[in-house]
C-alpha cells in the first residue's frame, strides 16, 4: 500500500507518499481499507518532531479516517468485512490501509457519505470527552470556545446549542466569526481587535463562561481564569500560546474553579472505547437527524498532504481539511 511517511522532520516537505508494508489487523482489531483522513494539529506537530506516535501505534500521521472494513482479527465482535465506518486512531491515517483496534470504530452517521465521516472521529471524541465528559457543560450555562472556526471549534459551537447552551467564541476576523454565527454562536469576539475577557463578561452581565475549551495553553491561562464564573471550569486541550504560565491561585480559588488538561492520543483503549461509546449514544442521533454537521473546508488527494498541512498552518480555512486515498 502506499502512505505518508517522514524520514525526517521539518516542514510540509517532509510528507511523502510512498510505498510501505501493509498493516495485519491484531487481536481485537479491524483492517479498514481507508476511503479519507483529515489533518489535525497534532499531525503538524509530528511532523516536526514534536509529537511522536505511543507505543505501539503506527508511525504514519493520521489521528482518525473513514473507509470499509476489509479484514477483522481474533476476537472482534460487532463488526464485518464490508461495514462502512470511520475511527479514531492513534496513528495510521495517512494510508491506504489502517489496523485499528474495534472499540474505536463508529458507524457512519445515517444521511452521510463514506469521505465527510473522517472529519467527525477526532473533533467529536475531543469535545465530547472535555466539554461534557470532564466539564459537564448543562443546559443554559455558557462555553466560550477558543477557535471558534477551527475543527474543533465549529464542532463544539454545534453540540453546545444542540443541549441548550449559550456560546461565545473567538475568532480571527469577521468572515469566521460570520462561520461561526451561522453554526450558532451567540457571542462573536476578534480576538485580534478585542479583550475577550472583557467582551464576555459585557455580553454575560459579568458572569463570565461557565466552561472554557482552551486551545492556546499558557498565553491565555490567567485571562481565561478571570474569563471563568463561579464554579466554571476550564478544560485545556491544546499548547498553541505555550506550556509555561504563573497562576494566581487566590483567582482560581475565589471562583471555586477547576481546571483540567487532558490528551486523547495516548489514552488507554479502554478509555479511547468508552468516550467512543459515548459519542455513538449521544452525538451519532444528532448527526443523522442533521442537527450537527461537520465543516468540511476542502479536501486533497492524501498525495498532496503537505498542500493541506500548509492551509492549516496559515490558519486560512474554517472547519476541516480532509485528506482522500
Amino acid at each position: 500500500m502506499h502512505a505518508i511517511t517522514i524520514e525526517q522532520p521539518g516542514g510540509p516537505e517532509a510528507l511523502v507518499w510512498t510505498d510501505v508494508p501493509d498493516p495485519v489487523a491484531g487481536e481485537g482489531e479491524v483492517l479498514v481499507e481507508v476511503a479519507a483522513s483529515a489533518v489535525n494539529r497534532a499531525d503538524i506537530l509530528q511532523r516536526q518532531g514534536f509529537y511522536d506516535p505511543p507505543p505501539g501505534a503506527s508511525r504514519h500521521p493520521g489521528l482518525e479516517c473513514s473507509g470499509r472494513i476489509s479484514a477483522t482479527g481474533p476476537g472482534v465482535a460487532g463488526w464485518s468485512v464490508g461495514d462502512e465506518v470511520c475511527a479514531l486512531l492513534a496513528g495510521g491515517g495517512y494510508a491506504q490501509k489502517v489496523a485499528v483496534p474495534s472499540g474505536q470504530l463508529l458507524p457512519v452517521p445515517a444521511g452521510l457519505d463514506l469521505v465527510t465521516a473522517a472529519a467527525l472521529p477526532e473533533v467529536v471524541a475531543t469535545v465530547w470527552s472535555n466539554v461534557f465528559m470532564v466539564a459537564g457543560l448543562r443546559p443554559g450555562e455558557t462555553l466560550l470556545v477558543h477557535g471558534g472556526s477551527s475543527g474543533i471549534g465549529t464542532m463544539a459551537i454545534q453540540l453546545a446549542k444542540a443541549v441548550g447552551a449559550r456560546v461565545a467564541v473567538t475568532a480571527g476576523g469577521p468572515e469566521k466569526l460570520a462561520r461561526c454565527k451561522e453554526l450558532g454562536a451567540d457571542i462573536l469576539i476578534d480576538y485580534r481587535e478585542q479583550d475577550f475577557v472583557a467582551e464576555l463578561r459585557a455580553a454575560t452581565g459579568g458572569a463570565g463562561a461557565d466552561v472554557i475549551l482552551d486551545i492556546m495553553g499558557a498565553k491565555y491561562l490567567a485571562r481565561n481564569v478571570d474569563a471563568l464564573a463561579v464554579n466554571g471550569r476550564l478544560a485545556v486541550i491544546g499548547l498553541q500560546g505555550g506550556v509555561k504560565a504563573e497562576l494566581n491561585l487566590g483567582a482560581l480559588l475565589a471562583k471555586r474553579a477547576a481546571i483540567t488538561a487532558t490528551s486523547l492520543r495516548a489514552r488507554p483503549l479502554e478509555e479511547k472505547a468508552a468516550i467512543i461509546a459515548a459519542v455513538r449514544e449521544h452525538v451519532w442521533p444528532l448527526v443523522a437527524a442533521g442537527r450537527v454537521h461537520p465543516v468540511v473546508h476542502a479536501t486533497f488527494p492524501m498525495a498532496q498532504a503537505a498542500e493541506a498541512h500548509r492551509v492549516l498552518e496559515s490558519s486560512s480555512h474554517v472547519g476541516k481539511l480532509l485528506l482522500t486515498a
